[in-house]
């Protein structure tokens, strides 16, 4: 039988269309789209199947300068790619011109360099000298079904074509060398780590670009990575822990010595391959972790317990990748709280300072992120960071970053004082002084309010000229916030508030309704601070006509609530002058303290304050005549004699004790209602009884239910009468 042979023609036939033309949005090059189409033909000429393909050439340009002809470039370049036609030729050269005339993006500070993983040094298995071809990707997928140093070579070769970004997309549709890298890796990462490290780094090379993540994804690299990295610090755990037995005994022999040196080496080998490979791990997680959802799964697996674990090692280029991830996750509460659980904290003091400019950069920032936490700022102060924080506010590059830290530190009272033992404060008065009439940066000024809360700090910042070149500048400038400064400063008793006895009169003078009511709030706050026995405030009242002025601040809505506030502390500093005293209850102040007191019975602050004036002025016949004769103070001060607030109440207990010693009539009310008040429940018990009792009333008709508020004698024989059990609190015993 013989058999027919059919032949059959096809013919194929491919098309090319050009299309947009942009620039690249990084590097001076143009990115050329365009669009394959390729179609089978059969031997009549028909169409039989076709395919449409996207790509685009990037045409890198990387002699174009400001001086570059960019007419004759484009000229070139549209020569040279026949992929762009003659006619977009305008085209071009606006796009060369665009590139020419763009200004590279100002980076900002250290943290925004890009932190990429150092070459793969070349170890045994990977010394190749052939070059790879994408042609040949087929021969290096079958070299990944042989043994590990042909699988190794493989790779090796896949990886040198991984490593150019436009092979990249050639790759990503070559399903079956993608599914045998990432099968051989499953299979085989604990048998070399080597081969481990090459097949991670091609997925990374996918990595670094957002829109291949699907595959990496897809092929689960991340969940295997993380496998990698767990397993590779605990195989370190146990080297070191081998290590340490055999350095445990001193070496008795050379033959010993000789041992240990050997394994140190060995070590020393291991520990090399080792940082790479989790290195190149690490980074891929990184890159993944641009998506929060998988960032979210990675915390599940114990991310930080991991990264912050290999914080103990030395490498500080992997150590960079490691505090950039720890410095990503930290801006989550949750990766935060999983960093104070593991010692973080502890384990980056270690690297501040350090000669690494990058790592030390990064390692301020991140701690500036933890620094939010009230716990995590107590252990930086507990490891011993303050100090060393303190020294890198004389280098220019980290400045800011640490000024920031301390910033933070300085919030919490319980480490105020610790910046005493610190040079600290003599800095940051020099960095006052250097800026001259410049405008003070916001981390100095608020680090310096801060730490003039604290009474040493602010004798500190007093030293010398200090509290002189203060007043100086925020008097020339009106600069608020050092005013603010100087007012935190002036509260203190001791050594500080003398020297404030030259500055009354500049402070006075700033006291005008013309001025910024923010201005006048920090001026007045600082002389309402000075209570200084030899400060004559009559002559400084008259002299400055300020008495006008308080009494028109008093009155409600006529300037922001602080402002008025400092009004009313004011009036009751000065109110501790007999002089002064009698001069504001002339001028009518009183009766608006108490209009305001109306207005403001829901603030706290502004009650206690008032009471305060109220408390000072009593002590003066002239004011305490007004107070307790033309006004109803003493009964808006019995009101509140049992308010909510304990300070309230002190202050009120304590000026209503003096009224009681002056005025008999009011004496015996503000006794009346104590008396009350503290029998109160005692009362409701028999109150409770008569209710529930059949038997008669205690007394013989509804009035005298009014002797039980105001009738002591009455109350006392009718109550010891009938319930001698029940003590009776008596005035007699009673006085706070």
């Amino acid at each position: 039988m013989q058999s027919i042979v059919l032949y059959c023609l096809f013919f194929t036939q491919s098309k090319v269309t050009a299309g947009s033309l942009d620039v690249h949005p990084t590097e001076k090059a143009l990115v050329v789209h365009y669009e394959v189409e390729a179609s089978i033909l059969g031997e009549s000429g028909g169409h039989m199947l076709g395919e449409r393909k996207e790509g685009q050439k990037i045409i890198r340009v990387k002699s174009l300068s400001p001086s570059t002809d960019v007419g004759a470039l484009a000229k070139k370049v549209v020569e040279e790619c026949k992929l762009i036609p003659p006619s977009r030729l305008p085209q071009v050269e606006q796009l060369l011109y665009y590139l020419q005339n763009r200004k590279s993006s100002p980076v900002e500070g250290k943290e925004k360099r890009t932190v990429k993983p150092r070459e793969l040094t070349p170890f045994e298995g990977m010394e190749l000298n052939e070059e790879a071809s994408i042609t040949r990707v087929d021969e290096y997928v079958e070299l990944l079904y042989e043994g590990i140093p042909e699988k190794i070579r493989g790779s090796a070769l896949i990886l040198q074509l991984a490593r150019n970004p436009d092979n990249l997309e050639e790759l990503l549709h070559n399903e079956a060398a993608l599914g045998a890298l990432a099968r051989v890796l499953r299979e085989d990462w604990k048998q070399s780590v080597e081969l481990a490290t090459i097949i991670i780094y091609i997925f990374f090379c996918f990595s670094s670009f957002s829109q291949f993540h699907g595959v990496v994804s897809h092929y689960k690299i991340g969940a295997l990575c993380m496998s990698v990295v767990e397993h590779e610090l605990k195989r370190h755990d146990v080297w070191r822990e081998e290590l340490r037995k055999k350095n445990k005994s001193a070496p008795e022999n050379g033959s010993l010595r000789r041992d240990q040196d050997k394994a140190m080496r060995k070590y020393q080998g291991l520990l090399a391959k080792q940082e790479q490979l989790l290195r190149v791990s690490l980074y891929l997680l990184l890159n993944l972790a641009e998506d929060t959802r998988t960032e979210l799964k990675m915390r599940n697996k114990n991310i930080v317990g991991l990264l912050v674990k290999v914080l103990d090692r030395d490498d500080e280029e992997l150590l960079v990748l490691v505090v950039s991830f720890l410095k990503k996750l930290s801006i989550f509460l949750e990766n935060k709280n999983d960093m104070a659980e593991v010692d973080t904290v502890e384990r980056l003091a270690r690297l501040v300072p350090c000669d690494h400019e990058d790592l030390l950069n990064l390692t301020l920032r991140l701690l500036l992120n933890l620094s939010f936490d009230s716990g995590l700022r107590g252990k930086m102060v507990e490891v011993g960071l303050l100090p060393k924080l303190t020294a890198m506010l004389g280098d220019e590059s980290n400045r800011q970053v640490a000024m920031r830290i301390l910033y933070h530190i300085s919030i919490d009272d319980r480490f105020k004082g610790m910046f005493v033992y610190t040079d600290c404060i003599p800095q940051l008065m020099r960095m006052l002084y250097e800026h001259g009439e410049e405008e003070i940066e916001a981390e100095l000024i608020s680090i310096c309010i801060n730490l003039a809360a604290n009474k040493r700090n602010a004798q500190l910042m007093c030293e010398g000229n200090g509290l002189k070149m203060l007043m100086k500048r925020a008097l020339k400038m009106k600069d608020c916030l050092l005013m603010k400064m100087i007012r935190n400063i002036s509260q203190h008793d001791g050594l500080t508030k003398p020297l404030f006895l030259d500055y009354v009169g500049d402070l006075a003078a700033e006291i005008r309704a013309e001025e910024e009511e923010e201005w006048v709030l920090e001026c007045l706050g600082t002389l309402a601070n000075l209570t200084i026995a030899d400060l004559d405030w009559e002559l400084v009242l008259k002299e400055y006509n300020l008495v006008p002025y308080l009494k028109d601040r008093l009155k409600p809505g006529s300037a922001e609530d602080d402002l008025i506030l400092e009004v009313v502390i004011m009036i009751g500093t000065v109110s501790m002058d007999d002089a002064c005293a009698a001069m504001l209850a002339k001028s009518g102040i009183i009766p608006a303290l108490i209009e305001l007191l109306n207005a403001q019975q829901e603030d706290d602050e502004f009650v206690c304050q008032i009471v305060y004036v109220f408390y000072q002025m009593v002590f003066h016949q002239a004011t305490r005549d007004v107070i307790i004769k033309d006004t109803q103070a003493p009964a808006y001060l019995i009101d509140l004699m049992h308010d909510k607030n304990a300070e309230i109440r002190k202050v009120c207990d304590n000026t209503l004790d003096i009224i009681a010693e002056y005025d008999e009539e009011w004496g015996r009310k503000i006794q009346s209602e104590k008396f009350r008040f503290h029998n109160n429940q005692w009362l409701e018990m028999v109150e409770s009884r008569q209710a529930d009792d059949s038997e008669p009333y205690l007394y013989d008709n509804d009035n005298d239910r009014t002797d039980l508020f105001y009738s002591a004698g009455t109350l006392t024989s009718h109550f010891s009468r009938t319930l001698n059990d029940v003590r009776i609190f008596s005035h007699s015993t009673y006085r706070l």
